[in-house]
């Protein structure tokens, strides 16, 4: 067996196989409760933008359901939007080396973007598609949600693809596997326990900019959607402490349910595709997974989705056109690798050249140097955090992940404060440094960290869950412990994973950076000099050119410091630390 099964889960008794029973009760209760919230959350996206402007956002607690619903499936559709992206563009730029050169670093930039600058270009298309209706802003705000996603979980399949063991490609070969079919049966499944933790991250971490994309402007215009995001906002903006609790309290319960009904029984499920050549431990378990097996009903009315995603795998798909081989070789030649890196080259300069013009119309080059130095301080501050957080967060995700029931146990309660906005303690942090006359460019830098930290965690908890339990066996045959045990096994067996989350973590951090350097709480305002609090001047300023070159800055940092340290450790994790 390749990868380890979590357990068939079937019937002991085949006569009581298609006997109704009150799990089926239960069961269509479940779905049909579920279609009914689905259907009334979805209702008013067609109405008009005006009849949504004449219903202010109120802090009545009794509203928190109805915003909480609303929230719920934004950020769901952002999930579905993000794993599609995620395995098109994933697949694509591990599959092929010249399109690699390209999308990954357009990925590190992507998550260096400001999910506000995200929002500024995007949100006249997404209206203008539905003219004077809610399902544009709609749209726009679950695009806004979707880019505070898709990039972790993009990282994370990409990384799964990039470390496949050689011997399981090979299997592959043998069989005459299409592209198709391995993609189906061998990278996506074998990607899975890494990206549905990473997916819960996501879906955690979505919450951090929810604020942001619950409030579209437009021109002068502000355009508030009901959710918990928009709750917050207004809590926080009439300083009502008592309606943040109401909302943090709300997110707890959504996170909780969310964790059981989702997230629960796919990291059951997920658990058949570990890499397992022994048996490994007990599988975790999920009451709703238990309930769909004991469903009969409710899996007779699932077997055509189920055949139909396996008739899709399965079947032999090819390109149209065969190419022949003198095309092949030639389009592999290094004469074409070196066209196509001329193309990557002049694409860039181009596109620096208009920045630079675009630039240039209102700054000056001392100030551009200034800049480059606000961003010098900025990396500063993200790689101090980076490491601080790996030093406290790798031994305990090491501890969760190689431990079933402590992940069981630990799950809703890491997904919180993921889930946790970190704005919310912004407040408290500019009255503690006040209270105390504190060094403002020290102490606001952890409020960087405090939602991205998490990207560290949950990424070292699905390597440690990932690794192999006959692996395990033999450090404990040979009686490896201690400092060895570290080393030589645990931490070469989920740096793959470490890499991604840390990647992912610095890119999350460079953004942060735009709304922890600048703090605030009533009439009081803290700044830490840095690239992060220029741009929030900038923005709040509305002065396009200095956005512009603080993004462009922050960008240029970004590629630097994934290119000298993150991707020369990716390479490192993708062929020295696989699997095989």
């Amino acid at each position: 067996m390749l990868f380890q099964p979590a357990g068939a889960g079937n019937d002991s008794n085949p006569g009581r196989q298609h006997r109704f029973s009150i799990f089926d009760i239960f069961a269509f209760a479940v779905i049909f409760a579920l279609f009914a919230l689905f259907t009334h959350g979805t209702q008013e996206t067609l109405v008009p933008i005006a009849q949504l402007q004449q219903t202010p956002i109120s802090l009545d607690p009794a509203m928190l359901p109805e915003y909480a619903l609303r929230t719920t499936l934004r950020m769901l559709a952002a999930i579905v939007a993000s794993l599609i992206f995620t395995f098109i563009y994933g697949a694509i730029a591990a599959k092929s080396r010249r399109a690699e050169m390209v999308l990954i670093p357009i990925l590190d930039i992507l998550q260096s973007v400001p999910v506000l600058g995200f929002l500024s270009f995007t949100v006249v298309f997404f209206m203008g598609l539905f003219p004077g209706q809610v399902l544009g802003v709609e749209l726009a705000a679950v695009f806004a949600i979707f880019t505070s996603q898709a990039w972790n979980m993009t990282f994370s399949f990409y990384q799964s693809m990039k470390t496949l063991p050689r011997d399981l490609e090979e299997v592959c070969d043998s069989f005459g596997l299409t592209g198709w079919q391995r993609f189906w049966r061998l990278e996506v499944p074998f990607s899975m326990p890494g990206l549905v933790w990473n997916t819960m991250m996501s879906m955690s971490g979505g919450w951090f900019f929810v604020v942001a994309s619950e409030a579209i402007s437009v021109g002068n215009t502000t355009i508030t959607l009901p959710g918990i995001g928009a709750y917050v906002a207004t809590a926080i903006a009439d300083r009502n402490i008592a309606a943040v609790a109401y909302a943090v309290l709300a997110m707890l319960v959504i996170i909780l349910l969310y964790d059981q009904v989702l997230f629960r029984p796919l990291v059951a499920w997920a658990e058949k595709f570990r890499f397992e050549q022994s048996a490994g431990g007990p599988p975790p378990h999920s009451w709703v997974l238990d309930l769909v097996k004991r469903a009969h009903y409710f899996r007779i009315v699932l077997s055509p989705l189920g055949s139909l995603a396996r008739a899709l795998g399965r079947m032999p798909l090819r390109a149209p056109v065969r190419v022949p081989h003198e095309v092949h070789k030639a389009w592999g030649s290094r004469t074409m690798d070196r066209v196509w890196a001329g193309l990557v080259i002049a694409a860039a300069l181009y596109s620096l050249w208009v920045i630079v013009a675009f630039v240039a119309t209102e700054v000056a080059g001392g100030e551009v140097v200034h800049v480059l130095y606000l961003g010098f301080l900025t990396l500063l501050r993200v790689a101090v955090l980076i490491f601080l957080a790996s030093l406290v967060w790798v031994p305990v995700g090491v501890w969760i992940g190689l431990n079933p029931k402590v992940a069981t146990a630990v799950q809703p309660l890491a997904q919180f404060l993921a889930a946790f906005p970190a704005n919310i303690v912004f407040p408290f942090a500019v009255v503690g440094i006040v209270a105390l006359g504190l060094d403002p460019n020290i102490w606001l830098s952890p409020l960087m960290i405090l939602g991205t930290q998490w990207y560290i965690l949950f990424n070292v908890i699905a390597g440690a869950s990932a690794f192999p339990s006959d692996m395990r066996e033999a450090a404990s045959a040979f009686h490896i412990r201690g400092w060895h045990w570290w080393t030589k096994v645990i931490l070469p067996g989920v740096f793959p994973y470490y890499v991604t989350g840390a990647l992912t973590a610095s890119g999350g951090s460079w953004n942060a950076s735009i709304v922890a350097e600048v703090a605030s709480w009533g009439n009081t305002t803290l700044r830490a000099e840095g690239l992060g609090a220029y741009i929030a001047d900038a923005t709040t300023a509305a002065d396009f050119p200095r956005i512009t070159l603080g993004i462009a800055i922050m960008s240029l940092y970004v590629i630097a410091f994934n290119r000298v340290l993150w991707r020369p450790l990716f390479t490192f994790a993708a062929r020295r630390l696989r699997l095989d």
